[in-house]
């Protein structure tokens, strides 16, 4: 897609820097791979208006730079040692210096934002105060909040959010109408919730590597996910379900036997089946918000990722 590939060129260009060193750690998970997700949902939702308009290219390259801005954040948090397969930036050279790239990476990614006009530079500020807010949420942990709405809110704020902006600024640089715009947001939103809770799923279900995770992951490092949650707050008498509330209790799954026999009951049971459904119902409430849109090539491609959704759970 000739859109992607102007993207590309744009975000080669915003990671240079007068400093080598500066432009070598930019670049690092930037040339590591990616979908580029967050730009081909750009350029999907702008066909709503005019795709060619020279507003969208920018536009794009701001919410990828913002997104592996998190990247580089997250791994500190998180103190990762991989990303896309390379050695994690924190790991290469430091959280420090991870950290400031990250932040290099934002400044760039403002930069841009403010060539686009103050209603760009003022909806990429409140789509990072959200990334924030929902990475403070994650630190902080639930406190006296339901788990499973605590956890929810974390994915919206880190994950949803930016899938948010990816529709609005589709819609309004590409010259659709406000409520096209609108229902676009609502629809990415609502998408990235469901993709990102596909992955609580797969981290479980999948029997290899295909995801880009190995399976049980989450469990043995204590990451909660929905699966989890579910089956943590049921009070079903089944013995199965006893056994695997007493293992997940104890938060991480570190023990090896422990860790296959927790991810065997959960992949046969009611929690697994009931967070399918859960992100089910999100793929399709996404697939609703499109009802109001034109028919058209578009609309049929952001339908088919509502399948792609429930399809990777099945």
């Amino acid at each position: 897609m000739a859109h992607l590939a102007l993207v590309e060129d744009r975000l080669r260009e915003c990671v240079e820097s007068a400093d080598p060193f500066v432009s070598e750690a930019a670049k690092h998970l930037m040339e590591a791979g990616g979908k580029r997700f967050r730009p081909m949902l750009v350029a999907v939702c702008a066909h709503f208006g005019d795709p060619d308009a020279p507003e969208l290219v920018d536009a794009s390259a701001v919410l990828e730079l913002t997104h592996v801005a998190t990247l580089y954040h997250d791994d500190v948090m998180d103190e990762a040692l991989v990303r896309r397969g390379t050695p994690s930036a924190n790991a290469r050279w430091g959280n420090s210096l991870a950290i400031l790239v990250g932040d290099f990476l934002f400044s760039r990614a403002a930069e841009l934002a403010a060539g686009l006009g103050p209603d760009a530079v003022r909806i990429q500020a409140q789509t990072f105060a959200q990334l924030v807010h929902g990475q403070i949420a994650e630190t902080v942990g639930p406190r006296d909040a339901d788990p499973v709405e605590h956890h929810l809110k974390v994915l919206d704020g880190k994950t949803a959010s930016l899938m948010a902006t990816c529709g609005t600024f589709g819609g309004m640089f590409s010259g659709a109408s406000p409520a096209t715009t609108a229902a676009l947001t609502t629809y990415c939103e609502t998408l990235g919730l469901a993709f990102q809770l596909s992955d609580d799923l797969l981290d479980i279900s999948s029997d290899s590597t295909d995801s880009g995770k190995t399976p049980g992951t989450d469990l043995r490092e204590g990451v909660p996910t929905l699966p989890v949650l579910y089956a943590l707050a049921s009070e079903d008498s089944d013995p199965a379900a006893v056994r695997l509330r007493r293992i997940l209790a104890d938060g991480p799954v570190t023990d090896d036997a422990l860790h296959a026999e927790a991810l065997e009951l959960l992949r046969d049971s009611v929690a697994l089946k009931r967070a399918r459904e859960t992100v089910r119902g999100y793929a399709e409430q996404a697939r609703a918000q499109l009802q109001g849109l034109p028919r058209n090539a578009a609309r049929d491609a952001l339908e088919s990722l509502c399948d792609v959704i429930a399809d990777r759970i099945a």
